[in-house]
């Protein structure tokens, strides 16, 4: 199974979402048919082919209990699988949907910095002049928690303290890690940058020129 093929088909990425959130955790057939909200004979179908690829392992239940099948972390591709789902349908592209959606007004840049042991995804998201909604973004977030099957860690900052990141800081050491990755470009949105204030040099300057203007204009009076 190629990695196009993977990506490709809706049915897979619904169920794959699921087992990724929980990689380690056995479902049945069923249990992966109402988490993904497909007809039990169309998700069977789809396991069946995963656990022929080698991507899912099989696993026999005792009398009377269904089967199960879980991830397989010897799949030779695993890790490649993992990072491509996770750059893409398993949090990639409904993040950048939601907030291209939701707060395109507000939102300038925006990461993936990764996931850690726990299945955490994080994310960083940089606003410009207009902040977001603090309980608008925490109820997108939530919601699309809910529809990832995964947890989500959210840091919100503005532009300003995003160019201002010092190389000890954490989150300029996780936008370095190789796990990390941009959603959201400038120009991406429509959010607008916030105006640049004049340095108190700069301002003492335009001060003196508008002084020195209005001085000269008096005397060539």
């Amino acid at each position: 199974m190629s990695a196009a093929d993977f990506l490709l088909s809706p049915a897979v990425q619904k169920i794959m979402q699921v087992l990724y959130a929980a990689p380690d955790q056995p479902f049945s057939a069923d249990e992966l048919a109402r988490q993904t909200r497909q007809e039990p004979g169309e998700a069977g179908q789809t396991i069946e082919h995963l656990v022929k690829s080698g991507i899912l392992a099989r696993q026999k239940a005792a009398a009377e209990q269904p089967d199960t099948v879980k991830l397989d972390r010897s799949f030779v591709f695993y890790g490649e699988l993992r990072s491509i789902a996770l750059k893409s349908f398993a949090a990639a592209e409904p993040v950048r949907a939601m907030l291209r959606s939701k707060f395109k007004d507000s939102v300038v840049r925006a990461f993936v910095l990764g996931e850690d042991a726990d299945n955490f995804i994080e994310l960083l998201i940089v606003h410009g002049a207009v902040t977001p909604d603090e309980t608008a973004m925490t109820a997108a977030c939530k919601k699309l928690s809910k529809a990832l099957h995964r947890h989500l860690q959210v840091h919100v900052i503005s532009v300003a303290r995003f160019n201002g990141l010092a190389d000890h800081d954490t989150l300029a050491a996780k936008l370095a890690s190789a796990s990390a990755f941009e959603i959201i470009a400038p120009g991406d949105t429509k959010a607008q940058l916030p105006a640049e204030r004049l340095g108190l040099l700069q301002s003492a300057k335009k001060k003196l020129a508008a002084l020195s203007l209005a001085q000269h204009r008096r005397e060539s009076r």
